[in-house]
């Protein structure tokens, strides 16, 4: 069965495109199109899409306003296909995100061209992707309250220096829901690589900043991490850490399929700071930091991969538990208390 695809987009030229790259594919069919977001309402249940594509500024009903109805009341899994990739406009698109939005792609600056092979497949790929995703109906935004994991006593301990987290498809949210918990007096740097196209790293970090209590930066050549900051690499360059501590750039091939890499961080970490070092891989397609988790948990480090039920895509968290490189595997609400337990273990109590 091809997979059934809703089309919202306003612009005339930027539909066709959209129709001739994703009809090229024997895997796809388009089974409707409408020009904002009031049109899309009305034909989800007509055409019953398996996955549906948006563009962010329309008129009548913006795909902001779309995707919160969408997950509300007809939840289907959505990719935000947007020209917005500048710093104020980037902003508006992590709140699609929160809103239930799976996945950003964003349209060339130079315009929609279905002579663009890159554009064409990577369209294609997420939209087979997206596919699979689970996506629940969206209720009233309240505070969740963090699961009482079950954690190994032999890991409670306040010997860790520094905290890595990898993750991708599904990824701002889920990083948002653990870093969010963090208190602002959290003891240790705290280093994440998030796989997003280029153009939306400074929008996910002021994003971020909305709700988390600790500050966010993009690391720089030569310093050291600092306890209670989180830090992204720049966009399309690995981030290391060399044996003195400070941050090192390198423009290296990709690997895994992405620079920056989780891998090439984690397995730096490793190196670095060994059984010292929490890595935390969660949602995403694919197998980056994997390998790259195994450095850690061979180090002697801890290690936590979020679990299937409340991942986005289960691709990467899944690739290091078969390498048996988790220690162990977590709901995302749960992940934050079990960092704080492994660096404070009185926190709870502390704080009650």
């Amino acid at each position: 069965m091809p997979i059934r695809v809703l089309i919202v987009e306003d612009s005339p030229i930027a539909l066709k495109i959209l129709e001739r790259i994703l009809n090229s594919s024997p895997d796809i069919e388009i089974v409707g199109t409408a020009h904002n977001g009031q049109e899309g309402l009305v034909l989800i249940p007509l055409v019953q899409p398996d996955v549906i594509c948006t563009d962010f500024f329309m008129p009548e009903m913006n795909g902001l306003e779309f995707t919160i109805q969408v997950m509300v009341e007809n939840p289907r899994p959505i990719l935000v296909v947007s020209a917005s990739v500048q710093e104020d406009d980037a902003y508006r698109i992590f709140q699609l995100l929160e809103a239930g939005a799976v996945d950003i792609l964003p349209k060339p600056q130079a315009g929609l061209n279905d002579n663009n092979p890159l554009l064409k497949q990577s369209l294609i790929n997420k939209i087979k992707v997206l596919a699979g995703v689970k996506v629940f109906k969206k209720k009233p935004r309240l505070r969740s309250q963090p699961v009482q994991p079950k954690v190994r006593l032999n890991y409670l301990t306040n010997t860790h220096k520094i905290v890595a987290i990898g993750a991708s498809t599904g990824g701002p949210m889920a990083l948002q829901s653990l870093l969010s918990e963090l208190p602002k007096d959290f003891p240790l740097p705290i280093i994440c690589v998030q796989h997003i196209s280029q153009g939306f790293l400074q929008g996910l970090i002021d994003w971020l900043a909305n709700t988390c209590k600790l500050p966010i930066q993009i690391a720089k050549e030569g310093e050291s991490p600092e306890p209670g900051k989180i830090y992204f690499p720049l966009e399309r360059q690995h981030l290391t850490i060399n044996h003195r501590g400070r941050f090192i750039y390198s423009y290296g091939q990709p690997e895994d399929s992405h620079c920056p890499s989780v891998t090439t961080l984690f397995s730096a970490i490793a190196q670095t700071y060994g059984r010292k070092a929490i890595g935390i891989l969660l949602t995403g397609m694919g197998r980056d930091g994997a390998d790259g988790m195994k450095a850690i948990a061979d180090a002697g480090g801890m290690t936590i991969a979020q679990d299937e039920a409340t991942s986005v895509v289960f691709g990467m968290p899944k690739e290091a538990i078969d390498l048996g490189a988790a220690s162990q595997v977590l709901p995302i609400n749960a992940i934050a208390l079990t960092v704080l337990q492994m660096v404070q273990p009185s926190y709870p109590k502390k704080r009650r």
